[in-house]
């Protein structure tokens, strides 16, 4: 398709003398229906599912499809009691941390104290049967809970129980369809859009957030604001200081958190005693529990669980708003939730199975993730996703399959047949020392300075949702992440970077010559490469900016006496896809440098450009023979004398 030669002496196929100069090729015609099917598989199914179902007999296929789902069925026929012993262990150190966490991260949802067991109980059942990640350990998490509790609470008030846990079922039901769907049809690359930075900023505020809310069981104030901004917070601790505080509960509190934060210390410093952390709030539950028994500080102010219900949970479908004034409502606040808890859940399950080197499928996991909400919300829970802290300790403690979410399961099963009467001298101080001692690693400030150091711009992303979510709202912060998150993107599709190439002394590689002060330019040609594919967003742009850096290298050849720029030669290779816009931007900036006589050249325009540059005949208006697989072999060709 293009030229091997140049009319003014340059190299030819036929030429010996001059170095070779490949051929670009026309790229071979693709069918319409060809390309789109290639999308929508590089968008949808670009892991292959279904690439087991090939050359296998119906029943071979029904089966697939069915451990698909559910893949219990296919790890189970292989499960050995050798790896029992590990997910045994594994699941009752997460179930001794899972139980008093539960109780604390209910109160934070607003919720009874139950509902959190509940939540520990059904969806991990789910969740073994049908997710894909060995590590994760299911149940409630504190950012889901707080920020489900703060916007449960702006429709109604927690204290009308019955309707404000209609309205946690019919969130947590939306929360589930939406993870559902996602998966099932394949839109998992939908929640990547919030990106790491924003992530960390808002689990980190959620941090701060969720350890002020505390205060007031750790200090025992009674009258609290219902705000979550930091200033709304520190006003109502100040203004109860002299009548609110309550001593005793102060000791309790404080006393069992300096113990926590010790043994997560202790356990940080040696990774074999991992299970010190571990079991120290269910170990705190008990002694705190055991000494407000025997001295009734109940008496004296200190305020305590009192009473959590019994048995199994019972069946809530009947308390789901599938019509009404809060059928919108739910949906909103389980969108919201839903996604944060996906996204949580994703993140912690991609870590572990990088770790133990094998695959996740994130769209099987939203599809499982899914499924175990709306389930759960039918039987009385709150919205559950997977939880950090409890699968790193899963982790540590040998798990070897999903077993130990169902061991977990059991013995929270247990607790509520049995041992919830006596956690009824529980005092409110130890539940908010365990939230306090367990969201201390969210704040993750080794990341930010991370994020600092690499990119200033995901930095302002991070520290925006950090201060929304610290000094407006949880959902406000959530709403600041988003919106920096999909503002760097717009930013780098519509600003792309683009680089002026010079020649690396020595060797016929091309580079920036910004990275590269060695590179030396070719006199008469000016070399750009453009960075980013060229769409409407951006084609002006990079046409203006082609020709700013051509008025600039002129005046500079002016300055210092040079001979007139000859060629922009225009360096293609990471530009991926090209629109109509891009092509219109290319043949307006020709007709421009046209003027200044000035002849535009492009080098390795890949496939998919090339396709549509010969589709829209601009190829033929730039001229074939001006069109090379690589800037060295258009310098060669068309500045030979003048390559450095």
């Amino acid at each position: 398709m293009t030229r091997i030669g140049d009319e003014g002496g340059g190299t030819s196929e036929g030429n010996n003398d001059g170095p070779y100069v490949h051929k670009v090729g026309v790229p071979p015609k693709q069918g319409l229906l060809n390309e789109i099917k290639f999308a929508l598989k590089e968008t949808f199914f670009h892991d292959e599912p279904l690439k087991h179902f090939r050359n296998q007999s119906k029943s071979r296929k029904l089966l697939l499809a069915i451990q698909g789902v559910f893949p219990i069925l296919d790890w189970a026929k292989r499960y050995k009691l050798h790896l029992f012993r590990g997910d045994l262990i594994a699941g009752l150190t997460i179930a001794s941390l899972c139980i008093p966490q539960d109780i604390a991260y209910a109160k934070l949802a607003n919720m009874d104290p139950q509902f959190g067991l509940y939540s520990s109980f059904v969806p991990p059942l789910i969740y073994a049967a049908m997710g894909s990640s060995r590590d994760i350990a299911i149940g409630p998490v504190a950012v889901v809970s707080l920020l489900l509790g703060s916007l449960l609470q702006k429709e109604i008030d927690p204290k009308h129980k019955v309707e404000y846990q209609k309205l946690a079922f019919t969130a947590t039901f939306f929360a589930g369809i939406i993870q559902f769907t996602l998966g099932f049809f394949r839109l998992g690359f939908l929640i990547d859009f919030l990106s790491h930075a924003a992530i960390v900023g808002f689990m980190a505020g959620a941090a701060i957030t969720i350890g002020l809310q505390q205060l007031k069981g750790l200090l025992g104030v009674k009258t609290f604001t219902k705000k979550t901004d930091v200033v709304s917070v520190m006003r109502s601790v100040w203004t109860n200081v002299h009548h609110g505080w309550n001593w005793e509960t102060c000791v309790i509190g404080i006393t069992f958190l300096a113990f926590l934060l010790l043994t997560k210390y202790i356990g940080k410093r040696n990774k074999r005693l991992f299970w010190v952390p571990a079991i120290a709030p269910l170990i705190s539950v008990i002694i705190a529990t055991f000494c407000v028994f025997i001295t009734r500080a109940d008496n004296k102010g200190v305020q305590i669980v009192r009473h959590i219900e019994r048995g199994l949970p019972p069946p809530s479908l009947d308390q789901i708003h599938f019509t009404g004034s809060y059928l919108l409502t739910g949906f909103r606040i389980g969108a919201i939730s839903g996604l944060i808890a996906l996204t949580e859940a994703v993140a912690i399950g991609r870590t572990f199975a990088a770790m133990k080197d094998y695959h996740l499928d994130g769209n099987k996991e939203m599809v499982a993730l899914g499924t175990m909400n709306i389930v759960g919300s039918m039987t009385s829970c709150y919205v559950s996703t997977g939880s950090f802290s409890r699968s790193a300790v899963n982790y540590m403690a040998g798990c070897n399959t999903a077993v130990s979410n169902i061991v977990m399961s059991i013995v929270v099963l247990l607790t509520l047949l049995v041992i919830t009467p006596l956690f009824k001298y529980t005092p409110n101080a130890i539940l908010a020392a365990i939230i306090i001692s367990a969201v201390v690693g969210l704040f993750d400030y080794k990341a930010m300075k991370l994020i600092w150091k690499i990119d200033k711009f995901d930095f302002v992303a991070c520290m925006g949702a950090f201060f929304g979510v610290v000094f407006i709202s949880i959902e406000i912060g959530l709403l600041i992440a988003v919106a920096i998150s999909f503002a760097k993107i717009l930013l780098q599709v519509t600003r792309p970077r683009t680089a002026v190439l010079g020649k690396i002394p020595r060797t016929s590689v091309y580079r920036n010559t910004q990275q590269y002060p060695e590179a030396t330019k070719v006199p008469g040609v000016l070399i750009v490469r453009v960075d980013s594919a060229i769409y409407f967003s951006n084609s002006n742009y990079i046409r203006e900016r082609l020709l700013r850096l051509l008025s600039d290298e002129e005046e500079n050849h002016k300055e210092n006496d040079q001979s007139r720029i000859q060629y922009l030669i225009v360096e293609m290779s990471p530009v991926t896809d090209i629109d109509t816009s891009g092509i219109h931007s290319l043949e307006e900036l020709q007709k421009s440098i046209q003027k200044r006589d000035i002849q535009l050249v492009l080098a390795n325009p890949g496939q998919t450009v090339l396709d549509k540059l010969h589709a829209s005949e601009f190829a033929s208006k730039v001229g074939e023979d001006k069109i090379f697989l690589t800037v060295g072999d258009a310098i060669s060709t068309l500045a030979p004398k003048l390559e450095p």
